[in-house]
């Protein structure tokens, strides 16, 4: 396999590059869906686009209904940010990379003849950094039919070295809550007349450091944002927009801090008798690892690097939404790669850079990854 890799890394470093040149932010991936749903009829793939989202699925292999299905997911989406004092999007958290490592296996699978006793189902799923790409595919039914399902994520040098990799991502969960604080503006030597935002804003904050959860789980919760008055300096704001957010490394504490973030809003709204409403604009889960999955990338990563090579499970405080699929369908047996690239100075850092050549360790691994847990279904 590794030599097929190396005769195909001129074809997977083009492929990279014209994705990291091209990024799309979050369901505005347009151009890129066309991209790959015209590389994927190209390798001979049955592909499904959708009228309403962007993303786009790929089939190859013995699509007989009710053999084993295979799914290999990547994240489609760039970020926007500030790149030289330019605002662009900047795939600067290696969606591009995870696209090309799973258009790469299908590369080599093809290459190598391969003749699958099932489905390989390729997901290119939009909108990751929203938090809500991964539930409009679970909607779609795309996972509905998929038995094992892998992901990837590049991972930067602070959690593991390049020549490395993981067969699990422990990712935490996180949300985020959007307030608004509703009032009437006050004159500045009145402030008797009015309730001021600010200050309703300050009290929720001072609130929030008195939440108390299990010890031994990480958890935070924090403004993030704050807008409030305008131009004029001598007007007390009666009203405010406002985020939180929040994070806990496993489910439970999660809710839990949902829950009491939410009766300290609506504490504070009563206390200083102003309008306070809010939503949750974001949730995502984290993640529950089926062991069996993990078992079977472990044993590629073995196959790629050697045992000595395999790093434990990466726990990490940052959150996926890869996880709502397993969230949402918990009869899928799903894990992800963790692979080391060299990655500095850090993910969503708009000058991320990476060791390109991990692109081909990435789809060395997911490939035999495939490959094994047919190998071992098939028993």
């Amino acid at each position: 396999m590794r030599t097929t890799i190396k005769q195909l890394q001129p074809a997977i470093f083009s492929l990279y590059e014209h994705l990291h040149q091209h990024p799309e932010i979050s369901w505005e991936e347009v151009q890129t869906t066309s991209f790959i749903a015209d590389f994927l009829k190209k390798h001979h793939c049955h592909v499904t686009t959708f009228d309403d989202v962007t993303g786009v699925v790929g089939e190859w292999g013995d699509l007989t209904p009710g053999k084993l299905t295979v799914g290999v997911r990547a994240d489609m989406d760039a970020l926007w940010q500030e790149v030289n004092g330019v605002f662009t999007a900047n795939h600067s958290c290696g969606h591009d990379a995870h696209m090309t490592m799973a258009l790469g296996v299908l590369m080599v699978l093809q290459a190598m003849d391969v003749q699958l006793p099932g489905r390989l189902k390729l997901i290119f799923q939009p909108a990751e950094e929203s938090g809500n790409g991964a539930l409009a595919m679970v909607n779609k039914q795309v996972v509905d039919d998929i038995d094992f399902l892998y992901g990837v994520h590049l991972r930067p040098i602070q959690e593991i070295p390049r020549g490395t990799a993981a067969s699990a991502i422990m990712h935490g969960a996180a949300g985020t809550v959007f307030g608004h604080i509703k009032g009437a503006d006050a004159h500045g030597a009145r402030p008797h007349l009015g309730v001021n935002a600010i200050e309703v804003a300050a009290a929720i904050v001072e609130q929030l450091k008195g939440i108390h959860l299990d010890p031994l789980v990480p958890y935070s919760v924090k403004m993030t944002q704050l807008s409030a008055g305008s131009k004029s300096s001598n007007i007390i704001p009666g009203s405010a927009q406002f985020h939180l957010d929040l994070r806990a490394q496993t489910n439970e504490v999660i809710h839990a801090l949902f829950a009491r973030v939410e009766h300290i809003l609506q504490h504070v709204s009563r206390l200083y008798e102003v309008e306070l409403s809010y939503e949750i604009t974001e949730r995502v889960y984290a993640a529950e690892v089926n062991e069996e999955a993990r078992l079977i990338m472990a044993d590629a990563i073995t196959q790629t690097f050697g045992a000595e090579k395999l790093e434990p499970p990466i726990q990490t405080p940052g959150a996926e939404d890869f996880h709502y699929y397993t969230k949402e369908r918990p009869q899928l047996r799903a894990t992800m790669l963790g692979l080391g690239c060299g990655l500095t100075p850090g993910l969503h850092h708009p000058q991320m850079t990476f060791e390109k050549e991990a692109l081909l360790d990435g789809i060395e691994i997911l490939a035999r990854t495939v490959l094994n847990t047919f190998e071992r279904q098939s028993k």
